[in-house]
C-alpha cells in the first residue's frame, strides 16, 4: 500500500522533484532499519549485570587482562612520554610485524602449526628489539635526532612486514589467515593463557620499574647529567626499550599493533594534565590505563558489534581530552583562567603606576597629593585606547581602587594611592638593578623592567632593597618621564 502511494506521488511529480522525494523515502526507510538493529543489539538490563559483576568467564578474563595491559601501559609510557620518545612506542609496534610473518613461516616450513602463539609473540619480540637496535644504532652512530631515527625505523619495518604477510598468504603449506588480528586486535578471542601472560609481563615490568626508579627518573629528566655522575645511560635506555617491548608484544593479541600504540601514550599524556609531581604522574597514568581498559572492555562485551581495542581506545582518547580541559595542573581551562587573571593583575599595575607617574610628575611637593586626573593625559601617558581605559577602569573601581572624581577625570582611593606607591617602587627598585647590574640604557629599561615585575614576589623584593639600599620610599625614575606623562 505504501509502495502504491509513493509511486503514485512519483508520477505526478516532475523529474527532479520525484528523484528528491525518491532519495529521502529512501533514507528514511534505511534511519529506520538502522534505529531497529541497533535497539535489537542493546543490552538487557540483566547484561548489564552480568558484565558489572563480571559474572561470565570470558567477560573475567577480557576485562581482567585489559585493565592490567592497560595499567602497564600507563606505567610505562609516562617513561616514554618524560624521555619524549612517544614515537618510539609506534616504532616498535611497527618493528614486530615482520617478526610475525617470519615466524609464521619458519614454523610451517618446520612442519608445525604457523598459529603457535607463543612462537608468534618470539617472533615479534625478536624483530621489535632488533628495530630499536636500530634505532639506538642510528641515533648514536649519525647526528640524525631520535624522531628522524625512529620514523626510518617505523616505515622500513613496517614496509618489511607488509611484503612479508602478503608472502604468508601465498605459502601453500598452510594458512595465514588470522594473522590480521596482530594489526587490529581481537581481545574477544582471549583465553585463559593470554590472561596469565598478561599477568606476568605486567608484574615483572612493574617490578623492574620499581627496581630502577631513581635511575630512569634521572635518564627521563638530565641524561648528560646522569651519564655525568656515571650511570650508565646506555643501558638504561637498552632496559626501558625492553619494558617497551614487553609491554607491546603482549598486547598484541588484545588490542592490535595499531592501537596498543595509543594505549601506550594516552595515559601518560593525560596523567600529566593533573599532576606536576613525577610519582604521582606514574601511578595516575596507571590508574587511567586500568580504568580504559576496564571500561572499554566492559562497553564492547555490551555491544559485540563493536571492536573492544578502538573502544578501549576511545575510552582513553575521552580521558584525555577531559583531561586536557579540566586537568588541575595543566588544563586549558585553568591555564586560561590563570592567563586572564594575569592580563588583569598587570592591567591594574600599569593603570596606578601611570596615576602615580603623571600625580608625581605634576608635583614639586615632597608628598605627592592625590588629585583628579584628566582622561586625556592617563591615555596620553600609556597610548591606550579609550575602550581599553575604560575596562581598566571599571575593573580598578571594583576592586575599590577609585573613588568618585568629576566626569572626564578620575581620583586614586586611598587604597589605591598606596597601591600606586607600591607598584611604582618595585618597578623603579628593578630596573635600577638592570641599570646597574645589567648594563641596560635607561632608555629600554623601562621596556625590561615591565617585562618581569609582575610577577616580583616579597622575597625579591627584600633582596633588590638589600642590594639597593635605597634611601627614599619611592627612588626616582632613571629615565625621564616628563615627556611620556605630558597631556
Amino acid at each position: 500500500m505504501r509502495g502504491m502511494r509513493l509511486a503514485g506521488i512519483l508520477a505526478r511529480s516532475g523529474p527532479l522533484t520525484a528523484l528528491l522525494l525518491l532519495f529521502a523515502s529512501s533514507a528514511v526507510w534505511a534511519g529506520n532499519g538502522a534505529a531497529s538493529a541497533w535497539t535489537k543489539s542493546l543490552p538487557d538490563p540483566s547484561e548489564f549485570v552480568e558484565i558489572l559483576l563480571l559474572q561470565n568467564y570470558n567477560t573475567r578474563l577480557v576485562v581482567g587482562g585489559t585493565t592490567l595491559l592497560g595499567a602497564t601501559c600507563g606505567l610505562v609510557g609516562t617513561f616514554l612520554l618524560l624521555r619524549k620518545r612517544s614515537l618510539l612506542g609506534d616504532s616498535l609496534a611497527h618493528a614486530t610485524l615482520p617478526g610475525i610473518g617470519i615466524a609464521f613461516m619458519l614454523m610451517v616450513a618446520a612442519g608445525f602449526t604457523g598459529k603457535n602463539l607463543p612462537g608468534l609473540l618470539a617472533g615479534a619480540t625478536a624483530s621489535g628489539a632488533a628495530g630499536m637496535l636500530a634505532v639506538l644504532a642510528i641515533r648514536n652512530t649519525t647526528r640524525l635526532k631520535d624522531d628522524a631515527a625512529m620514523g626510518i625505523a617505523l616505515s622500513v619495518s613496517f614496509g618489511i612486514g607488509i611484503a612479508v604477510l602478503r608472502l604468508t598468504q601465498n605459502m601453500p603449506q598452510g594458512s595465514a589467515a588470522g594473522l590480521e588480528s596482530f594489526i587490529y586486535g581481537k581481545t574477544a578471542s582471549m583465553v585463559f593463557s593470554d590472561f596469565w601472560l598478561i599477568t606476568g609481563v605486567s608484574l615483572c615490568t612493574t617490578v623492574a620499574c620499581a627496581m630502577v626508579l631513581k635511575e630512569l627518573t634521572l635518564l627521563c629528566f638530565d641524561e648528560q647529567y646522569a651519564a655525568a655522575q656515571g650511570w650508565p645511560t646506555l643501558y638504561l635506555d637498552f632496559l626501558l626499550i625492553g619494558l617497551v617491548i614487553a609491554v607491546t608484544v603482549v598486547g598484541l593479541q588484545s588490542v592490535g599493533l595499531i592501537l596498543i600504540i595509543a594505549f601506550l601514550i594516552t595515559p601518560a599524556s593525560a596523567a600529566r594534565f593533573w599532576t606536576n609531581r613525577y610519582t604521582s604522574m606514574i601511578l595516575l597514568a596507571g590508574v587511567i590505563g586500568a580504568v580504559s581498559g576496564w571500561f572499554g572492555s566492559s562497553f564492547s562485551a555490551l555491544l559485540p558489534r563493536l571492536p573492544a581495542g578502538a573502544i578501549i581506545v576511545l575510552t582513553a582518547a575521552s580521558i584525555f581530552l577531559f583531561s586536557m580541559f579540566f586537568g588541575t595542573a595543566r588544563g586549558v581551562l585553568l591555564r586560561w583562567i590563570e592567563h586572564r587573571r594575569l592580563r588583569r593583575r598587570v592591567g591594574r599595575q600599569h593603570l596606578l603606576r601611570a596615576a602615580y607617574e603623571i600625580l608625581e610628575t605634576g608635583s614639586n611637593q615632597p608628598h605627592i597629593p592625590n588629585v583628579s586626573i584628566p582622561f586625556p593625559q592617563l591615555l596620553a601617558h600609556r597610548s591606550w585606547s579609550a575602550a581599553h581605559l575604560r575596562k581598566l577602569l571599571r575593573d580598578a573601581r571594583r576592586e575599590d581602587h577609585l573613588e568618585p572624581s568629576a566626569p572626564g577625570t578620575i581620583r586614586l582611593s586611598e587604597n589605591g594611592f598606596g597601591e600606586a606607591a607600591r607598584i611604582t617602587r618595585n618597578h623603579r627598585l628593578w630596573e635600577l638593578y638592570l641599570i646597574r647590574h645589567a648594563d641596560i640604557a635607561p632608555s629600554h629599561v623601562d621596556r625590561d623592567a615591565d617585562m618581569v615585575e609582575h610577577i616580583l614576589g616579597a622575597e625579591l623584593v627584600h633582596q633588590l632593597e638589600a642590594e639597593l639600599q635605597p634611601r627614599a620610599a619611592v627612588p626616582a625614575s632613571p629615565h625621564d618621564i616628563t615627556a611620556a606623562a605630558a597631556p
